[in-house]
């Protein structure tokens, strides 16, 4: 049996980790090194560094902080935001990123995601989806969720597959922050037309809320930033809680 990844979610703004509801009102919480190491501690599988504001701000990813950041952790790094072209691609991974995250980039062109799965192999390759539901489905949406694209979010992630990506990384705009729960239809709907690992992200609230998306859908991994963020729970309690109750956790 596959065991399931809770993965702390870095959402990185002008150097600071920053949270907010339905990606806006961010507001600081910390630093990416000093959380990031706090968060392996606790017994994180991965852990997610999404400079949120690169891509509308036509700017790079800050490479200092990834590497400040990569130097702490024992555990796998995925960072994305600001990845545009294959070089960029290379530059977070020398930078020290296990894997690296391409939204935007991916959707403006899509060869980008074989070029680099064929030179970094595909485990390097996240292809990250924020989807919203619209009269039509879900579709995709980019530059920090301020750009609708006529992307249907499913077949994007089946084409992203097709062409090499290796995980996909799911967002719900409609659920970012509310915490309320993940989006279980989109999230069930993804991971089902997919073979690879589908990353849920956007929601969580509660422990409930990662028993309920392992257990109401075929995500591989669980994303989660405000309930360790302020403290409500530890990666320790969310993976004892999903012990308890028969769900294989690392």
């Amino acid at each position: 049996m596959l065991t399931k990844r809770i993965i702390p979610c870095l959402d990185v703004k002008d150097g600071k980790v920053v949270k907010g509801v339905n990606f806006k009102n961010l507001r600081d919480v910390g630093s990416p090194p000093e959380l990031a190491e706090a968060y392996e501690k606790q017994g994180a599988d991965e852990v997610t560094f999404l400079d949120i504001s690169a891509s509308l701000e036509s700017r790079g990813n800050m490479l200092n902080i990834v590497s400040e950041t990569a130097r702490r952790l024992f555990v796998p790094l995925t960072v994305g935001g600001g990845i545009r072209t294959f070089e960029d691609m290379r530059d977070a991974l020398n930078a020290g990123a296990d894997k690296v995250s391409v939204n935007s980039a991916a959707v403006n062109n899509p060869g980008m995601i074989t070029e680099c799965a064929e030179r970094f192999g595909r485990q390097c390759v996240v292809v990250a989806i924020d989807a919203k539901r619209t009269e039509n489905g879900w579709n995709v949406f980019t530059h920090g969720g301020t750009k609708r694209t006529e992307l249907d979010a499913i077949e994007w992630a089946q084409r992203a597959e097709d062409l090499g990506a290796g995980e996909i990384l799911l967002t719900s705009m409609d659920a970012d922050g509310v915490k309320t729960g993940y989006d279980i239809p989109l999230t069930a709907a993804i991971s089902e037309a997919v073979s690879i690992p589908v990353i849920a992200s956007g929601g969580c609230g509660s422990v409930e809320h990662i028993y309920e998306v392992f257990t109401q859908t075929d995500a591989a991994a669980a994303l989660a930033a405000s309930i360790f963020h302020y403290n409500e729970y530890t990666v320790g309690d969310v993976k004892q809680y999903l012990k308890d109750r028969g769900v294989a956790v690392r």
